[in-house]
C-alpha cells in the first residue's frame, strides 16, 4: 500500500461537518414564517401517524423490541399506551409517520421528507422531558421541538438541493440520520465536539440503498427506513454523549472516507447557506397519499374525471393518455408491469392517475389488494404514457419556482380529445399555503377522530391550534394527551 495512505495524523473537521454543528449549536432562528410552517407540519406529521395505525402491517411494529417492556420516565408514542426508551420510540414514532407516505415532501438533486426526523425528535424530547420533571426540573417545551424541526428540516433540505444520493444508490433515508442525529445531540446537551463526534458516525455509518423503492424489489421497508434512520440518530447521539471518539475527515478521507466510497470520490455542493428556507418552502401532502412527484398529476386525473361525468365518458372510453412531465418523475414513479404490493402502487404515477379516473378519488386504502384486483385499474395503466417537458424539468429545479408540474392529455376511442389539464402547483406548495392550511386541519381533525373520543380529541385541538400556547406547553404533557 502507497505510504500516503497511511497518513496517521488526526485532520481538522470536515467542512461540512462543521458547518453543520456550527448551525446546530449558534443559528437563531426568528422567522416567523417559520415557525407557523413547523407549527402546522408538527400536527400534519402527527396526524400521519395516527393514520397509519389503521393498518395492521404498520401496528405490528409498534411497542417494545422485547414485549412488556417497561420504560420509566420513557417516551410515549402517540396513539398508543406504549412507553419506550428513546431509541425505540423514534422507531416507532418514525415508522408511523411515513408508514402512508402521506407526510410532508422536500423535492431537489434529492428528495426526502424531512419530517421523518421528528421520530428521534419527539421520542428524545419527551424523554428528556419526563426525567427532568421526576428530578425536580424543568421539562422541554414544545418551543425546543419546533426549533429542533426547524433545523433538522433545513439540514436535510440544504444537503439535498444539489447532491443526488440516489444518483449513487443510496437512500434519501441517509440526510434523516444525519439530520436527526445534529439536533438530537444538541438537545442532549452534548459539547461541540461531541456533536460533532456523533454527526461524523453518521456520515461513516452503514447506509441505506434504494433496493427497496424500486422493481423488482419495492416492498415495505420504504415505510419503516425513515424510522430506523432516526432511530439510529437517538443511538449515535447517546454514544457520543459517553465521550466516545470521532472521525474528523469522514467525508474527505482519500481511500476510505464517505466521498471515495459512496460517491465517486464528488465532494458535496451548496446552493446556500443553513437558515428557515426549508421548513418556510416545505411542501405539505394535504389531498392525497401519494408520491409527491405525483401531486399534480394526481390534482389534474381528478379534474378529468370530472369532465368524464360532465361528458358521458367512461375510462373504458379512453384510447391513451399522455402525462407531460418533469424528469424526477419518470426516473422514481414511472412504473409498468405488475405491482406487487401497495409499497409498489403508492410509487406508479400510472396507478396514482388510473384510479382518480376511474373512482374520482385516491385514498390509502386503494393501494391496497382489494382495490388493486380491480381489472380496469391495470387496463388504465397500459394506456398511459409519461413524456419529460425540459421546461417543467427546469422551473422543478428553479429555487424561486420549485414546481412539479403534471399534465394531463387524454384521447378517446372515438377520436375526440379532453385539452391538456396541467397543474405545475400542488396544494401543499408554499405558493398555496393560504389555500392548503384549512384543508390541513381538516387531515389533522379528521386523523385524530380516527384514535381518540371526542372528548380527547378536543383536548388535543384545543392545546394544539394556538401557536403561541402550544410553544409554551411541556413537551411530556402534551404526549399525555395522545395516549389512546
Amino acid at each position: 500500500m502507497s505510504s500516503s495512505l497511511n497518513i496517521s495524523t488526526r485532520a481538522d473537521y470536515d467542512a461540512v461537518l462543521v458547518d453543520i454543528v456550527d448551525y446546530v449549536m449558534q443559528y437563531d432562528i426568528t422567522s416567523k414564517v417559520a415557525f407557523e410552517t413547523a407549527h402546522y407540519c408538527l400536527l400534519d406529521t402527527l396526524g400521519c401517524g395516527l393514520e397509519a395505525l389503521e393498518y395492521p402491517a404498520c401496528k405490528k411494529l409498534m411497542g417494545p423490541i422485547v414485549p412488556g417492556t417497561v420504560v420509566p420516565q420513557g417516551a410515549r408514542v402517540p396513539g398508543t399506551q406504549f412507553q419506550l426508551d428513546p431509541i425505540q420510540a423514534a422507531f416507532n414514532i418514525g415508522a408511523m409517520i411515513r408508514w402512508l407516505d402521506f407526510n410532508d415532501t422536500w423535492l431537489a438533486a434529492e428528495w426526502g421528507h424531512p419530517s421523518d426526523n421528528l421520530g428521534g425528535i419527539l421520542a428524545t424530547a419527551d424523554w428528556l422531558s419526563r426525567t427532568a420533571v421526576a428530578a425536580g426540573k424543568t421539562p422541554l417545551t414544545l418551543h425546543h421541538v419546533l426549533t429542533a424541526m426547524i433545523k433538522a428540516h433545513e439540514i436535510q433540505g440544504c444537503l439535498a438541493l444539489e447532491n443526488s444520493f440516489n444518483q449513487v444508490g443510496l437512500d434519501h433515508v441517509l440526510l434523516v440520520k444525519v439530520a436527526s442525529t445534529a439536533v438530537v445531540a444538541e438537545m442532549l446537551g452534548l459539547s461541540r465536539d461531541e456533536i460533532l463526534s456523533a454527526v461524523s458516525n453518521a456520515w461513516i455509518d452503514g447506509q441505506s440503498l434504494r433496493t427497496y423503492r424500486h422493481a423488482p424489489n419495492a416492498g415495505s421497508r420504504k415505510s419503516w427506513a425513515a424510522g430506523d434512520a432516526t432511530s439510529r440518530a437517538v443511538r449515535l447521539a447517546l454514544i457520543a454523549k459517553t465521550g466516545e471518539m470521532g472521525y474528523p475527515s469522514a467525508l474527505t478521507a482519500k481511500t476510505w472516507g464517505f466521498y471515495d466510497v459512496l460517491f465517486n470520490g464528488k465532494p458535496f455542493k451548496f446552493q446556500r447557506p443553513y437558515g428557515n428556507y426549508v421548513m418556510e418552502n416545505v411542501l405539505f401532502k394535504i389531498s392525497f397519499p401519494a408520491e409527491f412527484h405525483a401531486q399534480t398529476a394526481v390534482e389534474a386525473a381528478m379534474t378529468v374525471h370530472q369532465q368524464l361525468q360532465q361528458t358521458g365518458k367512461r375510462a373504458e372510453d379512453i384510447k391513451r393518455i399522455t402525462i407531460r412531465t418533469h424528469q424526477a418523475c419518470i426516473r422514481i414513479i414511472d412504473k409498468h408491469g405488475p405491482l406487487n404490493n401497495p409499497a409498489d402502487r403508492d410509487h406508479c404515477i400510472q396507478y396514482m392517475v388510473a384510479i382518480p379516473l376511474i373512482f374520482g378519488r385516491l385514498t390509502a386504502g386503494d393501494y391496497e389488494d382489494g382495490i388493486a384486483a380491480d381489472q380496469r385499474i391495470d387496463a388504465l395503466r397500459e394506456k398511459i404514457t409519461c413524456v419529460e417537458d425540459p421546461m417543467l424539468t427546469q422551473d422543478y429545479h428553479d429555487p424561486q419556482k420549485r414546481a412539479i408540474g403534471n399534465g394531463i392529455s387524454v384521447e378517446f376511442n372515438d377520436g375526440s380529445t379532453f385539452e391538456e389539464v396541467l397543474v405545475e402547483y400542488p396544494i401543499g406548495h408554499a405558493r398555496r399555503r393560504q389555500d392548503g392550511i384549512p384543508l390541513l386541519v381538516k387531515k389533522f381533525k379528521t386523523n385524530l377522530a380516527r384514535q381518540f373520543p371526542e372528548k380527547q380529541q378536543q383536548r388535543i385541538l384545543d392545546a394544539s391550534l394556538d401557536l403561541e400556547k402550544l410553544v409554551q406547553m411541556p413537551v411530556n404533557e402534551y404526549l399525555d394527551l395522545y395516549v389512546i
